[in-house]
């Protein structure tokens, strides 16, 4: 068995919870390098992605999809609309199945990041959300046990944030502060750190 919308469901309400817990301490962190909403938009999105769970399809695709819609539908800033695009992309990959195997789950991470890339004319090493998508999709890239999935997406977002820690930001509003932003961790990066460890909490 891989990943199925049971999977999803059981996630939704996890992605919640550690978003909402998130929300002050991405804001903040946000504010020295944006709007300051970073938290507030993270949060808003799963939490209604998590409302939305329990009605989601059993094809994988298409409720992905569904999580999409929900998180747009509630969280319309640049970084909403990116994760928005990163899920319909996946959705698209895994539509049709109802058991996605996890040897697969490293293609949809990637698929995600290629989605956000074109959509958000970003590149790899800007320092942003796109890095830690792609630390992610080839630590766990042909990876087909979900314990070893979820070490080693979690290993890799902490070299991820260690790694770009010391470089400036050069996407988004945080390019603006140029070398201000050496020394702090990207915002959106982060985010998607505290939403790992929550997919591995007991």
């Amino acid at each position: 068995m891989g990943l199925t919308v049971d999977t999803l469901k059981a996630a939704a309400p996890r992605l919640a919870t550690a978003a909402q817990a998130a929300e002050g301490e991405l804001n903040t962190l946000d504010g020295q390098l944006g709007d300051g909403d970073l938290g507030i938009t993270v949060a808003t999105g799963w939490t209604e992605v998590a409302k939305e769970a329990a009605d989601m399809p059993d094809d994988v695709g298409l409720a992905l999809l569904a999580a999409a819609k929900a998180f747009q539908r509630v969280s319309s800033s640049s970084y909403g609309t990116l994760t928005a695009t990163a899920l319909m992309a996946a959705a698209k990959q895994a539509k049709g199945q109802t058991d996605v195997s996890w040897s697969e789950i490293g293609s949809l991470v990637a698929a995600g990041r290629d989605a956000m890339m074109a959509r958000g004319k970003g590149a790899l090493g800007d320092k942003s959300v796109l890095d830690a998508l792609d630390a992610i999709a080839k630590a766990i890239d042909g990876l087909d046990d979900p314990a070893a999935i979820h070490d080693a997406a979690a290993n890799a977002m902490s070299d991820a944030l260690q790694a770009f820690r010391d470089r400036p930001n050069k996407l988004g509003r945080a390019r603006m502060f140029g070398e201000k932003t050496i020394g702090l961790d990207d915002p959106g990066m982060l985010a998607v750190q505290r939403l790992v460890a929550a997919l591995g909490a007991d």
